[in-house]
C-alpha cells in the first residue's frame, strides 16, 4: 500500500505549511509520518518547495522535534521518501493525507474566528485534477464541522474517479510528538456511514494497527471526528486559563498556585495535567481551534455557548497583559530605556515553534513601552523572531531593531539588564549560574518567572527581587499599579 502526504509550502498551489504534526515542508511538520515508517508501509511525502524537500533529504532537518532526526534518518530511502513530484505522488497513492494550513481568517466573513479553508480547497482541486484511480483522502488539518462534506463536493465535482473522505485529526503535543505518536492515547477516524466510507475507515485503521492496539483506534462519523479535535483543544486550553485565573486570586490573597493545583489535581475526577500556571498558552492549535469553535457556535445561533468558549481566549490574553504589567510596575512604573533580558521565545520548550507564543505579545508591549529587549532562545531561528515581531508591532525590521537585540546565550542577554523575564520553560534556564548573572545586572536586579520553573527562594537569597505567577508577592516588588 502506498500512502502520500502532499502538503507543500509555497504558491501557486498554496498547499501551505501543515499543522498538527504531519510531515510536510512547514513548521511543526515532521513527527506524524515518521513513527509509522518504523512499522508500516511505503510513505511518500511530497512538497513543491525544492529547498524544503532538500532539507528533509539532508542531515539538517527543517524543524526541531526531539527524536525526529533519528527516526527520519533510519527510515529515509527505505520506506520513507521525500519528493517534489506532487502529481506522481497523488497518482501512486492509495491513501492521501492532506495536511495544509487552516489558519484563522484575517479578512472577510468570520475574520478573526473562522478557519480559512482556502489551502484545503486548492489541495482538493489538485487531487481531483490529477487522480485517475479511487483514493482515500484524509483530513489531517484541523477543520470545522462539515469540511469533509464540502471537500467531497469539490473532489467529486471536479474529479474523474471515486473519493472517500476521512477525518483523522492529530492529538500530538510539540516537544513530545514522537512519543505521543508511537504510543497514542487514541487514534480517531471519522468517515461516511456508507459501505465505501466504512471500507475506507477500515483501510486507514489497518495502517495504524501496525503499531497501535485496535482498542485505541476509535471510529466515528465524520462530523464527530471533526468536532472532537476542536473540543479536545478547547478543554485543554480551558484548564490552562482556569488555573491562570486562579493564579491572580493567589497573588491577591497570598495563596500559592502550585499548592492549590496539587490539591485540586489529586481529585481523580480532575487530575493534575494542564494545571500549571504560566504566562499563557500558545502554539498553533489552542487559540485557533477555540476561535473556530466560537465561530461555529455563533453560526449555529448559540451565542451563550460562543461567549463561554471565547472567555478562555480572553483570560489567556489577560494573563499575558498581567505579566507585562508586573514587569512595568515592578521596575518602578517605567521600563523606557531599561534592558530586559527575555529568556525564551518559543511557545513551549523542546520546539522551535513560535506561533501564538506569549513571548511575542510580551515583546510587543515592551517595545511599545520603549524598553530595550534582549532575546535568547536556544532553538528559534533569528529570522522567525524578526518576522514575528515585525508582524506583531506593525513596524519594519529597522524600527524593531532599535528596541530588540538577539543574543547567543542567556548570559549575553542578561549582561547589564535591569530584569530577567522567563517566557519559555527551557530546561537550560534551570541550570544557569544566576549568581554570575546577577553580578553583571543593574541593581536592584529583578526576575520575572513566567513559567514558574526556577528556585525562587534561592534567587532571593542571591539578592533578586522575584515575581512568580500565582505565588505570594515579594515584599520588595512594587505593586502600585498606576
Amino acid at each position: 500500500m502506498k500512502l502520500t502526504w502532499p502538503p507543500a509550502v509555497h504558491l501557486p498551489l498554496c498547499l501551505r505549511e501543515c499543522l498538527d504534526g504531519v510531515v510536510s515542508g512547514g513548521s511543526r511538520s515532521g513527527p506524524c509520518p515518521s513513527a509509522p515508517h518504523l512499522h508500516a508501509p511505503f510513505f511518500q511525502i511530497v512538497d513543491i518547495s525544492v529547498p524544503r524537500i532538500a532539507a528533509w533529504n539532508s542531515d539538517e532537518l527543517p524543524i526541531y522535534e526531539p527524536g525526529l532526526d533519528k527516526v527520519v534518518k533510519a527510515c529515509r530511502g527505505k520506506n520513507l521518501f521525500f519528493s517534489t513530484d506532487l502529481d506522481q505522488g497523488i497518482r501512486d497513492a492509495d491513501i492521501i493525507f492532506v495536511a495544509v494550513n487552516t489558519p484563522t481568517k484575517k479578512v472577510g466573513l468570520g475574520a478573526g474566528r473562522a478557519a480559512d479553508l482556502t489551502y484545503w480547497e486548492l489541495a482538493a482541486r489538485r487531487i481531483a485534477l490529477v487522480a485517475e484511480t479511487p483514493k482515500v483522502v484524509v483530513e489531517k488539518s484541523t477543520v470545522p464541522i462539515n469540511t469533509a462534506e464540502a471537500i467531497s463536493a469539490v473532489l467529486h465535482g471536479a474529479g474523474k474517479t471515486r473519493f472517500d473522505i476521512l477525518s483523522n485529526p492529530e492529538f500530538l503535543a510539540e516537544g513530545t510528538a514522537m512519543t505521543d505518536l508511537d504510543n497514542p492515547d487514541r487514534v480517531l477516524i471519522g468517515g461516511s456511514m456508507s459501505e465505501s466510507g466504512q471500507a475506507a475507515v477500515a483501510k486507514l485503521a489497518d495502517v495504524y494497527a501496525h503499531w497501535v492496539p485496535r482498542e485505541r483506534i476509535l471510529t466515528t462519523n465524520v462530523w464527530s471526528s471533526e468536532l472532537s479535535k476542536l473540543v479536545a483543544n478547547s478543554f485543554l486550553a480551558q484548564r490552562v486559563s482556569s488555573i491562570n485565573a486562579v493564579s491572580a486570586i493567589c497573588e491577591a490573597s497570598g495563596a500559592d498556585v502550585d499548592e492549590v493545583a496539587r490539591a485540586v489535581g489529586m481529585d481523580s475526577r480532575i487530575g493534575p495535567k494542564f494545571l500549571k500556571a504560566s504566562v499563557g498558552f500558545g502554539g498553533s492549535c489552542f487559540q485557533k481551534d477555540i476561535l473556530n469553535l466560537v465561530y461555529l457556535c455563533q453560526s449555529m445561533g448559540l451565542p451563550d455557548v460562543a461567549e463561554y468558549f471565547h472567555s478562555v481566549v480572553t483570560m489567556n490574553d489577560r494573563q499575558k497583559e498581567r505579566f507585562v504589567s508586573r514587569i512595568i510596575h515592578g521596575l518602578f512604573n517605567t521600563v523606557t530605556g531599561k534592558r530586559i533580558a527575555l529568556l525564551g521565545f518559543a511557545f513551549k520548550k523542546d520546539t522551535g515553534d513560535t506561533r501564538e507564543s506569549a513571548a511575542i505579545e510580551i515583546c510587543r508591549r515592551l517595545i511599545e513601552e520603549r524598553a530595550s529587549v534582549c532575546i535568547y532562545d536556544p532553538k528559534v531561528e533569528a529570522n522567525q523572531i524578526w518576522m514575528d515581531l515585525t508582524a506583531a508591532t506593525r513596524l519594519d525590521r529597522t524600527e524593531v531593531e532599535k528596541y530588540v537585540t538577539l543574543c547567543d546565550s542567556a548570559y549575553e542577554a542578561a549582561a547589564g539588564a535591569h530584569a530577567l523575564a522567563v517566557a519559555t520553560e527551557w530546561d537550560e534556564f534551570k541550570g544557569l549560574d544566576y549568581a554570575k548573572i546577577q553580578d553583571g545586572m543593574v541593581k536592584p536586579s529583578f526576575l520575572f518567572d513566567g513559567r514558574n520553573v526556577l528556585d525562587h527562594g534561592a534567587l532571593r537569597k542571591l539578592g533578586y527581587i522575584v515575581y512568580a505567577i500565582g505565588k505570594p508577592l515579594d515584599p520588595k516588588l512594587n505593586t502600585n499599579f498606576c
